[in-house]
């Protein structure tokens, strides 16, 4: 049976008018002309330094660009959006009122929805936006065990603003950059991280021996390798170094093994 979950941490922001995909597609780290009805794309606004700033789920409608995004970072997304659109002919707008967001896996999604394959993970299930309310089944918090079992990231506290790279948070192997698209801001960092190596940490989803609270330092042989980033019970997202994870890895007085069912290995 589908399990459909609402996300009320999730809101929606609207993009209109004729150059809505031209003033989006020059802005972030994936292909936005390739979202479609029924297609996602996932992609990252960066600094010009290559860092993190928000990241979405793009739809596309006859008429809008919908992105399925942190309800709390709407605003400051909105004003970091504004100030690239110079004379771009485009429209933006909160409609966090207007949509729901939720998530479907482990079967089809409602047919009363703006639906569409999570583009990360086939495991992943659907995304769906929908002005009306759906027959929710399982809870956010079973979203969160289903997401950081297979290592998909949430927004922050996952991903930190103007600190995190793209390449640490997995955003290459789950398809939300597009390497052929064109210029981007943060597109040459980004290129650069990749093609010189240069990734000394990644985010990964781990195993606990015991639950801790996000944000519990991971330490091996006494020093501070990675943080705990979000929870779900004994699984976590955390943010670690390379070099440490042939090591015992533990946060507080829980074990930290890297891995978790369902999730993909660890570089």
């Amino acid at each position: 049976m589908t399990k459909l979950a609402l996300l009320p941490g999730r809101g929606v922001l609207r993009l209109t008018g004729p150059d809505r995909v031209a003033f989006l597609n020059g802005l972030v780290s994936n292909d936005v002309a390739s979202a479609a009805p029924g297609r996602a794309v996932w992609a990252a606004l960066l600094t010009p330094q290559g860092k993190y700033l928000a990241d979405f789920f793009v739809f596309a409608t006859a008429d809008a660009l919908l992105l399925d995004t942190p309800r709390d970072g709407i605003e400051a997304l909105l004003t970091k959006l504004r100030r690239y659109r110079l004379r771009a002919q485009v429209e933006l707008a909160d409609a966090a009122d207007d949509y729901a967001v939720y998530a479907a896996w482990d079967g089809p999604p409602p047919e009363a929805a703006i639906a569409a394959p999570d583009p990360r993970r086939p495991e992943a299930g659907w995304r769906l936006l929908s002005p009306a309310a759906l027959p929710a089944n399982v809870s956010a918090a079973d979203y969160a065990t289903h997401r950081i079992a297979l290592g998909l990231p949430d927004g922050p506290p996952d991903l930190e603003p103007d600190k995190t790279l793209l390449l640490e948070a997995g955003f290459d192997e789950l398809h939300g950059i597009a390497w052929d698209k064109g210029c981007y801001m943060g597109q040459e960092i980004t290129a650069r991280t990749k093609y010189r190596g240069l990734v000394k940490r990644r985010l990964l989803p781990v195993t606990l021996s015991a639950p801790v609270p996000p944000g519990s330092k991971v330490l091996a042989e006494g020093q501070e390798v990675g943080e705990i980033r979000s929870t779900a019970g004994r699984l976590a997202l955390a943010m670690l170094r390379l070099d440490a994870l042939g090591k015992e890895l533990s946060a507080g007085e829980a074990r930290v093994t890297p891995g978790a069912d369902g999730a993909p290995e660890a570089p």
